[in-house]
C-alpha cells in the first residue's frame, strides 16, 4: 500500500518522463547527423550510456532515505551538453556532432537533445536492470527526473552557444558559463521535483520539503554539476579518457557520503536499540517507544518540522521514557500520562539527564525534558518556549497509552476523542488536529 503511494505522488513525474522519452527516441531515430564527426556519434553515445549504466549500478542511499546516482547523474548532465560544443577542434571535428553554429535550425537543436534524453535514458535503464534483479527496485522517481533535468540543461544551454556563437580559442570561457549555468538551474530544477514527489508522498508543506531537499542535496549536487561540467568541456579535447579522468573525485566524494550515511544510518539503530531498554526492563509496553517515534515523526512532517529537527524528534521520541528507569517501581502498562504532573516532570527530567551523558542529543534532550509540561501552563496564556517537538511527544505518548498496540478502529476514535478534551491546557490543538488526520487516514487504508 506504501508503494502504491508513492507511485501516485510520482505519477504527473513519470508520465511528463514517459512522453519526454517517447518524443526523444522518435526524433532521434529520425534524425541524421551531419558532420564530418558523424560516423562517431553512436559510438560516443555508447560510450555515455555505458558509463551512466555504471553509475546506475553504483547508487547510493543518503540520509532521509533519498536515492541518488552521482556518478549517473554527472554523465547525464555531461551529455547534455556535450553535443551543443560546437566549433571545437578534437573528437567531434570543427563542427561539432550536429553541425556549426550558423547552421543549427531548430530541428538540429532539438534532435540534440532528443539525442541527449534517449542515450541517458537507455543507460539509467541498463544500469538499474541488475539492482532491479536483486530486488533494489528501479527508482522510477528518480529516474524521470533526470530525464526531465537533462532535457532541461539540453534545451536551455543549445540556444544560449546558438546566440552566444562562441571562438573556442578565444572566448572558451563563454562556453563554461554557459553549461555552468544550465547545469546550476537544472539541479535546482531536480531539488523541486524531489521535493514535489516527496511532499506528495509524506503530506509535509511543500515550501519545507524543497528547503529540506536544498540542505540534503546542496553538496552532492555540487560535486554532481561540477563534474558534468567538467567531462563536457573536456571531451572534446580528451575524448573518452575525460570519463574516467573526471570521474575519480565524484567517486571518492560519493564514497564518503556512503560512508557518512552508513554511520547515520548506525547511530539510529544503536538509539532504537537502546530505546528498548525500558521494555526489557518492564518499565513500559513493547513497542511503545517504536511506535511514539513513528507516530511523531509523521505528526512533524505533517506540520511543516524540517528534516534536521525531525531527526532529533524522532531521538527524542525514541528515549522519551527512559526516565522511568529511575523508579522503584514500574507504572502499570508504564503509561505515564496516568501519574502525577510532578511524577511525570520528574521522569521528563531524569530522563533528559541521562540523554545529555551522550555529549551530542542536547536537542533531544531538551525535547524529552520539555515533554511533560502543558501547553497552557496557565489558562488562556501559552508558554512561547515550548518547543514543537515536546508538544508532539506528549500528544503522541498520551495517545499510544491509550490505544498501545491495538487495531480496533473505535479504540483509536475515542482516543482521539480523550486528547480534544484535553487541548484547553494540555494538549496543542494543531498537534492534535495533525494526530486526528492521521489516525483517520490510516483507519480509511486499514479498509
Amino acid at each position: 500500500m506504501k508503494d502504491d503511494r508513492e507511485l501516485r505522488a510520482a505519477g504527473p513525474l513519470l508520465i511528463a518522463a514517459a512522453l519526454v522519452v517517447v518524443a526523444s527516441v522518435t526524433i532521434t531515430a529520425a534524425a541524421q547527423p551531419e558532420s564530418s564527426a558523424s560516423s562517431d556519434v553512436w559510438r560516443i553515445s555508447l560510450a555515455f550510456a555505458l558509463f551512466i549504466a555504471v553509475g546506475e549500478i553504483l547508487r547510493i542511499t543518503l540520509p532521509g532515505g533519498r536515492q541518488t546516482a552521482p556518478l549517473a547523474s554527472a554523465g547525464a548532465l555531461a551529455f547534455a551538453l556535450l553535443p551543443g560544443f560546437l566549433g571545437a577542434e578534437g573528437v567531434f571535428g570543427a563542427e561539432g556532432i550536429f553541425g556549426s553554429p550558423e547552421d543549427m535550425s531548430a530541428g538540429r537543436l532539438a534532435a540534440a537533445a532528443a539525442l541527449a534524453v534517449t542515450v541517458v535514458t537507455v543507460g539509467s535503464v541498463v544500469g538499474a536492470f541488475p539492482r532491479a534483479l536483486v530486488g533494489r527496485g528501479m527508482h522510477l522517481d528518480e529516474l524521470a527526473r533526470r530525464i526531465l533535468t537533462t532535457m532541461f540543461a539540453a534545451a536551455l544551454f543549445r540556444p544560449l552557444i546558438r546566440v552566444l556563437q562562441p571562438d573556442v580559442n578565444q572566448h572558451a570561457w563563454k562556453i563554461a558559463v554557459a553549461m555552468t549555468f544550465a547545469a546550476a538551474l537544472a539541479g535546482i530544477l531536480d531539488a523541486v521535483l524531489a521535493a514535489a514527489v516527496r511532499a506528495s508522498q509524506s503530506r509535509s508543506p511543500f515550501r519545507t520539503a524543497v528547503v529540506d531537499e536544498f540542505r540534503a542535496l546542496a553538496g552532492i549536487a555540487s560535486a554532481i554539476a561540477a563534474t558534468g561540467v567538467l567531462i563536457a568541456l573536456a571531451a572534446p579535447q580528451m575524448g573518452f579518457l575525460a570519463l574516467p579522468v573526471f570521474a575519480v573525485p565524484l567517486l571518492l566524494t560519493q564514497f564518503s557520503f556512503r560512508r557518512y550515511a552508513t554511520i547515520e544510518a548506525t547511530y539510529l539503530q544503536t538509539i532504537r536499540s537502546l530505546s528498548k531498554v525500558t521494555e526489557v526492563g518492564g518499565y513500559t509496553e513493547t513497542g511503545h517507544s517504536r511506535r511514539v517515534s513513528r507516530l511523531a515523526v509523521t505528526v512533524g512532517r505533517e506540520m511543516g518540522v524540517s528534516e534536521r529537527d525531525l531527526t532529533d524528534l524522532e531521538y527524542a521520541a525514541l528515549m522519551h521514557d527512559i526516565g522511568q528507569l529511575s523508579l522503584p517501581e514500574p507504572i502499570p502498562g508504564g503509561a505515564t500520562t496516568l501519574v502525577a504532573p510532578v511524577d511525570q516532570r520528574r521522569i521528563a527530567e531524569l530522563g533528559a539527564a541521562v540523554i545529555r551523558q551522550t555529549g551530542v542529543l542536547d536537542n533531544a534532550a531538551n525535547i524529552v525534558e520539555r515533554q511533560s509540561d502543558p501547553y497552557r501552563p496557565h489558562r488562556g496564556s501559552l508558554d512561547p518556549d515550548l518547543p514543537l517537538e515536546s508538544r508532539i511527544i506528549k500528544a503522541v505518548n498520551a495517545y499510544d497509552d491509550l490505544v498501545g498496540a491495538s487495531l480496533e478502529s473505535d479504540r483509536k476514535l475515542q482516543a482521539i476523542g480523550r486528547l480534544e478534551l484535553g487541548v484547553d491546557r494540555e494538549f496543542d490543538p494543531a498537534v492534535v488536529d495533525a494526530l486526528a488526520r492521521i489516525i483517520e487516514r490510516q483507519t480509511e487504508y486499514a479498509y
